[in-house]
């Protein structure tokens, strides 16, 4: 792969970023990744501020390349994760579910490199507006939160692309080098892949949740709770109780009542597979095996190159 936009701007090998995954990203996933030549991401969206600060300095012990952290801007102790980000110079920062205006001007007068998650054009371009360093198109394929638009990622990279000038990281739905192309040939600069490094033996998430995850064939996800927040999910006791939820025309909150509090924790970091929430992208159906995060990296890469080659010998 040849040096561009995103391996530039993040100093990096390949343009292959791990998403910032909550209760799958530690520093264990993300120093893995960044040692393999991609970019790893710490996902803060499940740690407190304390926790954060051990994994990012942990982190920093296990290599010496660029890695970043995911902050969703809904987080309650948002102030004193920023403080902590900015004390321990983590170079790059995801940002996602807010808006970038709120915390972009800071972060970049600390020299860190910022990149905004979205679902949509429009967001896109007032992400660019905000002033970050890249943006990250996120289709609907995705597992975890997801926007309202249900756009897929390969109709929305091109129409994003065109908007665009900043470089464009696709994400949602990608977990080979044959992926990666795709994606590329139509406009991204690089991808960002959650769903595979779930499946790898560093991911902080629970084995039982690894396993399902494996097992997962096409169609076993589902994405629902449009009310509060749209998530992709497996399917499993917790949401067939939220489809017979939905037949008696819930209210909002009957809806979180249901969900509670911590259900997702109980799903992916604890394995509960009856009553967890178990987010997962639909690209789950491709994935057979858990493997270390360096050899999904290499494989992804290997890929790549076969993808390319396959690609040249396409006549129209």
């Amino acid at each position: 792969m040849k040096e561009n936009r995103i391996t530039e701007l993040f100093d990096i090998k390949y343009p292959i970023i791990q998403a910032g995954m909550i209760w799958a990203s530690g520093w264990k996933l993300a120093s893995e990744v960044s040692k393999a030549g991609g970019l790893g991401i710490i996902g803060a969206g499940s740690m407190y501020p304390n926790v954060l600060r051990e994994h990012i300095q942990k982190c920093k012990k296990a290599t010496s390349k660029p890695f970043a952290v995911n902050v969703p801007m809904l987080y309650p102790d948002l102030d004193k994760i920023m403080e902590i980000i900015i004390e321990e110079e983590v170079p790059i920062v995801f940002t996602s579910a807010g808006n970038p205006k709120t915390w972009t001007p800071h972060l970049k007068s600390h020299d860190i490199k910022v990149v905004h998650v979205v679902s949509s054009v429009k967001f896109a371009l007032k992400s660019q507006e905000a002033g970050v360093d890249a943006v990250v198109a996120e289709g609907f394929e995705a597992g975890g939160h997801n926007g309202r638009e249900e756009t897929t990622t390969f109709t929305l990279i091109p129409m994003v692309k065109k908007e665009l000038s900043i470089p464009l990281i696709a994400a949602g739905g990608i977990a080979s080098g044959a992926g990666i192309l795709a994606a590329m040939i139509l406009g991204a600069d690089a991808t960002q892949i959650g769903t595979r490094f779930v499946a790898s033996e560093e991911a902080s998430s629970h084995i039982n949740f690894k396993k399902e995850v494996v097992k997962a064939k096409e169609g076993d996800t589902r994405l629902t709770l449009k009310e509060l927040a749209p998530v992709r999910l497996l399917k499993n006791k917790f949401y067939e109780d939220v489809v017979k939820l939905y037949s008696t025309s819930p209210t909002k909150e009957d809806l979180q009542d249901l969900l509670g509090r911590a259900r997702a924790k109980k799903g992916m970091f604890e394995g509960d597979l009856e009553e967890g929430e178990l987010e997962i992208g639909q690209i789950s159906g491709l994935i057979n095996e858990i493997l270390p995060a360096k050899k999904i990296m290499e494989n992804l890469i290997s890929e790549f190159e076969a993808a390319k080659i396959e690609a040249s010998a396409i006549e129209f």
